[in-house]
């Protein structure tokens, strides 16, 4: 495949998503209208909004997340839910035309999740094909290597052993991420019933995988200001041993 690396990661000997240091949350519609003047960036480092899905869907909070939530002062990052029962070209250009392209961005994020209603659509080979059109399009567009969002099906049936240096942010909420050929991951999600001042319903929480030293290099990797040492140490408690 195409994709460079930009970093490497390390393995770390935390325990358990509360050891990670770099915390994060995800939201979309679903999580209705949200007071970011309640959610403090010094407590979250990253956050990611839902911009699109498959070839013509638009997330109806998507904007006002996107504005409110970056002059709340996060690092913000947008992603589209791939829908495996369409083409690439038309789901890239749906979140092309959606998503800003900003420099101070986190890099976008493409969902691959397994859909029991669209899997067999295409064959194996033809579906890579249609992910590599949209992680393509994306790279082009915004400058920045995009991550995949994945489920452990979706992964071990689709992606093992392939997109080798595509960064992978994991879904797994029961331990650590452990996939096909145990791949490196970037960022987990942990759960979907997370608690947050100012987000009235549960919310997905996640964790970068890593310490401060490497959050700053995933950061300026992707053309964005370092997170200051002294901001860190306010507000994100040290990992544990």
């Amino acid at each position: 495949m195409t994709a460079v690396c930009f970093f490497l990661f390390f393995p770390h000997p935390f325990a358990s998503a509360q050891d990670y240091p770099i915390k994060g949350f995800d939201v979309s519609h679903h999580q209705k209208d949200i007071q970011w003047a309640k959610i403090s960036p010094k407590e979250f480092q990253f956050v990611y909004l839902k911009a699109t899905e498959g070839g013509d869907f638009k997330d109806t909070k998507f904007q006002q997340n996107w504005l409110q939530a970056r002059e709340r002062g996060f690092r913000v990052g947008a992603y589209h839910f791939y829908r495996l029962c369409r083409g690439g070209d038309i789901q890239a250009q749906n979140f092309i035309e959606t998503v800003p392209n900003k420099a101070d961005a986190l890099p976008p994020v493409i969902d691959l999740e397994y859909e029991s209603n669209c899997i067999n659509q295409f064959t194996k080979e033809q579906l890579l094909k249609e992910i590599q059109i949209v992680h393509d399009r994306l790279y082009q567009h915004y400058g920045k290597q995009p991550m995949f969002y994945i489920s452990k099906a979706f992964y071990n049936i689709v992606l093992a052993g392939e997109f080798k240096q595509t960064p992978l942010w994991v879904r797994e909420y029961q331990g650590k991420p452990h996939l096909k050929n145990d791949p490196e991951w970037h960022f987990w999600q942990h759960t979907n019933q997370g608690a947050i001042q100012g987000i009235s319903t549960a919310v997905d929480l996640n964790v970068f995988n890593g310490d401060l030293k490497q959050w700053n290099a995933f950061l300026v990797q992707n053309k964005l200001q370092p997170q200051a040492v002294q901001d860190a140490k306010s507000a994100v408690p040290a990992a544990k041993k």
